[in-house]
């Protein structure tokens, strides 16, 4: 069966300059509300089939993120096939940029897993189509910023649709993954007056987090985590968080962190309502860190991008009201809401100018 069976992603285009090193997939899934918008991922895929896979499913997940954001954007994805501690130089990415600007303005490139806001200056020497660049160059520099900000604000929303209160004081919350945002999730969580347990498979994080934060707890591994005493569970690491062996096991009441593709496979959302356990979707929940990267397009200002990433509180609450009201998942409602944006906007540029 061939990849393009279902007919739903607009354009894909695979690049390659054999001088570099360069090989890469640019994925366009939907520009029915502007150009497509998603970072590039640097990643040593096992095969060139597992990239197109990826680059498949993170397009797609780009479009629904980016319509439920409000963001006059589509959704697009790059990867970029072999290891980034090897083979990432000066000339593959601006190889890599000029097969961006050969796009025109249909895809806009960020950074993601495996390249950074230097990269995307060099990108930026080949191209204009890209953004989550460095402060130095007009950027918006680090976009876990707004990613900790648009989740913790996702997580006050649930914290109110299931306790009557937008405040996690008094609460205990799990977080695994102590990057980036989860570091930043970390510092809200604590101002904020909850109680915070961790996790982490760096020791170097682990460490930070005794030297910053004395008062988090720390835990073996995710597995513990999960198994605690916790009012909230925040997955700030990898995919698939949420699986069959997981959901079962999981003791908090409420689901919301900042890792990407949460839910192992359909069905597990399901499985968390039969338990209980309110979801707020990742792909809404995380977006601040698209709105922030998004705002460069215009001349970044980040009063402007954290007041817009402020708005995942109200969409949350939206999503989760919703879901009640149809008597549906919470991920079924932001499914639905992002389609409906993208199919009422989307429309409107049948009509000619």
């Amino acid at each position: 069966m061939g990849v393009f069976t279902d007919g739903s992603h607009e354009q894909v285009v695979f690049c390659q300059d054999r001088a570099s090193g360069l090989k890469a997939i640019i994925g366009i899934y939907s520009t029915a509300l502007g150009p497509a918008l998603g970072g590039t991922r640097f990643y040593p895929y096992a095969s060139e089939e597992e990239a197109l896979h990826d680059v498949l499913d993170l397009s797609r997940g780009m479009a629904y993120k980016n319509a439920l954001a409000g963001l006059d954007l589509g959704g697009g994805k790059a990867v970029i096939w072999g290891d980034p501690d090897q083979i990432k130089s000066e000339q593959l990415l601006r190889a890599y940029g000029r097969f961006v600007q050969s796009l025109g303005g249909r895809y806009y490139t960020a950074c993601d897993v495996g390249t950074y806001v230097q990269d995307m200056d060099v990108v930026a020497r080949e191209t204009k189509y890209v953004t989550g660049r460095s402060v130095e160059y007009g950027g918006a520099g680090d976009s876990s910023i707004l990613t900790a900000w648009g989740v913790f604000q996702g997580m006050r929303a649930a914290a109110e649709h299931r306790w009557g209160t937008p405040s996690l004081k008094g609460k205990r919350v799990g977080v695994a993954g102590l990057g980036k945002v989860g570091k930043y999730l970390v510092a809200h969580l604590i101002e904020d007056g909850a109680e915070v347990v961790a996790t982490d498979v760096s020791p170097k994080a682990l460490e930070w987090a005794k030297a910053t934060y004395p008062q988090v707890g720390l835990v073996a591994d995710a597995t513990t985590l999960i198994t605690s005493d916790i009012d909230v569970y925040a997955p700030c690491a990898l995919g698939g968080a949420l699986n069959d062996d997981t959901v079962p096991a999981l003791r908090a009441q409420i689901v919301a962190g900042a890792a990407n593709n949460q839910l192992a496979h359909s069905g597990i959302e399901k499985l968390l309502v039969d338990r209980g356990i309110l979801y707020a979707p990742d792909y809404l929940v995380n977006s601040g860190g698209v709105i922030q990267v998004a705002d460069e397009i215009d001349g970044f200002n980040f009063d402007r991008a954290k007041l817009r990433a402020t708005k995942i509180y109200d969409t949350t609450k939206r999503i989760l009201e919703l879901a009640d009201t149809e008597g549906i998942s919470p991920a079924s409602a932001a499914d639905r809401l992002a389609e409906q944006r993208m199919a009422e906007v989307g429309r409107l540029r049948t009509i000619r100018i």
